[in-house]
Parts: structure tokens; C-alpha cells; sequence
């Protein structure tokens, strides 16, 4: 028979640390891995250069021709001339209004033997057309915004955490010739972890500060678009909505449809242009304008929390009166009965002593202003009350007053039922409310 020696737990210390330490080494590995993952992968969408051209989209044309090519060229010819008239153009030839084009844009296009039928945009240059158009001047921009693309689809909300129509359509925009100012972040990399659907229910400031510093933005504008699918290969319903800020505040929202996903692309774009317009509109109105907390000087205070900040200051001011007042007339009393008692040495028949004057604490409820002024004014007009300071205050809660008061406590709690308060007694302290 075969015997073993028994290992004590001081034994077993050489065999558990290397194992321990094989434990946590590969749990750094697992979390390295999982950060890697994370952030890898077809994640982003470059956005295209941003250009001041004029562009036309949405332009269809229906051509023939002896050849395709005659007849795909008919087509652009034709598309150039409706995109001008779209644009407003004034009446000019072929020749000049070929030399106005940057670029033709192929939406989408069917080539047959003879026959080109297509959707396509047409880009003029801005400072060849410009003058033509009436678009030559200046333009009043917005601050620098981020864009911040939310899709909604089968109860899951995604920004950057994987490539999607939504942010390729606003990554292929052509935001140049828009008065808002877009700041579009491709969303590869660690962005895709700093940029979720999270980060726009979140109101802390610093957060949004870190964040819009890092890609030199003044604000936000968060485009969100709730995409429907009726079945598969069926009509989609896109409801998209326009917020902004880090309140994610509402704009305005629409609907729109596609017939099949192939058509998806083109409804997406036609969003964006929609969304562009509204954030437009909110800039000329002056609603889109950049948030002053997101700023670090002092920025604008709330009306409403100003007048509180005025109140409170008068009730300070009152309180330090109505303190100089009470003492005043202590020292008035004091020297009045040091007086009379030096007069009255020598009588027989002793004076009733004065009721002492002691502080105690009193809470009442201050809902809101209006109710803080009311309790006060009335604990002071109050008989044998001497003088009322606030300790405390809380709009919408409970505050804490010390009443000077000639006389008990229990003497002080009847003379404020007969106030009207409703009191309730504790060690030294009472509570009113109305």
C-alpha cells in the first residue's frame, strides 16, 4: 500500500501562486481581446469632402440613342438642363451651361442597346454659377456642430457601433453647400465606443465637454431615423427626428417611405436633405444656437432661477434689519428695567419679573416661494415673538427659522396654532405647517 505525506496550507502556497497567476493572466488576455474586438472591424464610414457647390439631386431622364453612349451622354445633357431649371437658373445655351458643371452624380442608371433611363445630380460650381443663381454672397453659418446618426431598427439602437445606412448617408452628404456647420465623425476606432445612443440621454456637462472638445465642436445635433420593416423585401417606414443638444432637445420630425430595401439608400438621402432643412430653419428662427453650460465662462442664468437668487438676497437683506431691530430693543428693555430696578430699591412690594426671551427652531414647509415669504411674515407678527431668522432654506422642501420668543415652548407652540399653523412639539424644536 502506498502512503502520501500530508501537505499543510503553508505547503500548498508554492503550488496555488503560479496557478493564481495563470488565472489572472488570462483574464487579461480575454479583456485585451474584447477591448480589441471592440473597436475593430468595418466600423467607419469616412465622411466625403465638404464643398460650397451647388448641387442638384433627384434629377430622372428617360433618352434614346443609335448607341448606348449617345445615348447615356442625351441623358446627362437633359439632366443638366432640368437641374438648371430646378435650380432657377436663367435661360442660357448648351455650351455655357456645360461649362458651369463640376460634376454629374449617377444616382442610378439602366443602359440598354438604345435606350438610358436614369436618376441622377448634377453639382454646378459656386463661383462660376453663383452670380447666375443669386447665391453669390455670404452665407450666416451655425457654430460647429457634431453629428451624432441614431438608427433605430428592431428595438436596437445603433450610432457607430457598426456601419449602417443611416451614418453612410449622413458620411456621403454634401454639407458644403449647408449653413450648418457639420462636424461628422467617421466613427472608426475608439469612437465607436465614445459615440453611442447613450451618451445623448446623458446631461452631465463635463462629459460633453470632453467629448465635444476632442473633434472642435460647439454643440450637437443628434438626427435620429426609426426604420420599419413591414416584411422582408417589403416597404420600409422611416420615421426621422430632428433633436439637438445635450438635453437632446426636439426639433421636428417626418416620415418617409421606400418600397423595397433597394430603394433605402435613396429614401436615407433624401432624409438627410429633409434634416438639413430643418436644422436650417431652427438657425434662422434662433433656436439652434450653441448651449451657454457647454461653455467654460459664465454663461446666462435662468430667468427663473434669477428671480429666486433676488429673493433670496431680500430675504437676507430683511433678516439682518429685523436682527439689528431686536437688538436695539434688547439693549432699550435692559436699560429701562436697570433703571426702574435702581428706582425701586427702596419699595416693599416687589415688581413681577419680565418673561425671559430663549431661541428655539422651528421648521415649516416651503413649497415654494410665495409660502417661504407667507410662514415668515406670519411667525414674526406673531405675539411675544421677539425676532424670526432663517437658518435654513429649501425652496420645495422643508426650512429651518430661530424665533426669539418671551416666553415656553409649549407658550410659543399655542401662540402659533393661534396663527392658523398646524404644530407639532419636539425636544426644543417645533414644526408648523399651514
Amino acid at each position: 500500500m502506498m502512503t502520501f505525506p500530508l501537505l499543510s496550507g503553508r505547503d500548498f502556497r508554492p503550488l496555488l501562486l503560479p496557478a493564481v497567476g495563470m488565472a489572472l493572466g488570462g483574464l487579461a488576455v480575454v479583456a485585451a481581446y474584447n477591448v480589441a474586438a471592440q473597436v475593430s472591424g468595418d466600423r467607419g464610414i469616412a465622411p466625403v469632402a465638404a464643398s460650397s457647390d451647388i448641387e442638384v439631386l433627384g434629377v430622372e431622364v428617360d433618352t434614346t440613342g443609335d448607341t448606348p453612349e449617345e445615348a447615356r451622354e442625351e441623358g446627362w445633357r437633359e439632366a443638366q438642363r432640368k437641374a438648371w431649371e430646378k435650380a432657377g437658373g436663367p435661360e442660357i445655351s448648351d455650351s455655357q451651361l456645360q461649362s458651369l458643371v463640376s460634376a454629374i452624380v449617377v444616382e442610378r442608371e439602366q443602359l440598354g442597346p438604345n435606350r438610358y433611363i436614369a436618376t441622377l445630380g448634377v453639382i454646378f460650381n459656386r463661383q462660376r454659377a453663383g452670380n447666375l443663381l443669386g447665391r453669390g454672397g455670404a452665407m450666416t453659418r451655425s457654430a460647429p456642430l457634431l453629428v451624432m446618426p441614431i438608427t433605430y431598427s428592431a428595438g436596437t439602437a445603433t450610432m457607430f457601433e457598426q456601419r449602417n445606412a443611416w451614418q453612410r448617408a449622413w458620411a456621403e452628404y454634401q454639407a458644403g453647400a449647408s449653413r450648418i456647420d457639420y462636424v461628422r465623425p467617421s466613427g472608426a476606432g475608439g469612437q465607436s465606443l465614445l459615440l453611442t445612443a447613450g451618451q445623448t440621454t446623458r446631461r452631465s456637462r463635463y462629459w460633453w465637454r470632453n467629448i465635444l472638445d476632442q473633434f472642435g465642436a460647439t454643440d450637437v445635433v443628434i438626427p435620429v431615423a426609426k426604420l420599419d420593416y413591414t416584411y422582408p423585401g417589403g416597404p420600409i417606414s422611416g420615421r426621422f427626428t430632428a433633436r439637438y443638444g445635450p438635453d437632446n432637445r426636439y426639433l421636428d420630425s417626418f416620415t418617409l417611405t421606400a418600397r423595397n430595401a433597394e430603394e433605402l439608400p435613396q429614401m436615407l438621402t433624401r432624409a438627410v436633405r429633409q434634416m438639413n432643412t430643418v436644422y436650417e430653419r431652427a438657425l434662422d428662427r434662433g433656436t439652434l444656437r450653441p448651449d451657454p453650460s457647454l461653455t467654460y465662462g459664465e454663461g446666462e442664468i435662468d430667468p427663473a432661477l434669477q428671480r429666486l437668487i433676488d429673493l433670496g438676497r431680500q430675504l437676507e437683506s430683511y433678516d439682518a434689519e429685523q436682527r439689528r431691530a431686536a437688538r436695539a430693543a434688547s439693549a432699550a428693555r435692559a436699560e429701562a428695567a436697570s433703571g426702574a430696578e435702581q428706582g425701586t430699591q427702596a419699595a416693599e412690594t416687589p415688581t413681577t419679573p419680565a418673561a425671559s426671551v430663549a431661541t428655539y427652531s422651528v421648521q415649516f414647509a416651503t413649497p415654494d416661494a410665495a409660502a417661504f415669504d407667507g410662514s415668515l411674515s406670519a411667525v414674526r407678527g406673531t405675539p411675544g415673538v421677539r425676532g424670526a431668522s432663517v437658518s435654513s432654506t429649501a425652496l420645495g422642501g422643508t426650512s429651518v427659522m430661530s424665533v426669539q420668543f418671551a416666553g415656553s415652548n409649549d407658550e410659543l407652540a399655542a401662540a402659533l396654532s393661534a396663527r392658523g399653523f398646524s404644530v407639532q412639539r419636539g425636544a426644543g424644536a417645533l414644526s408648523i405647517s399651514r
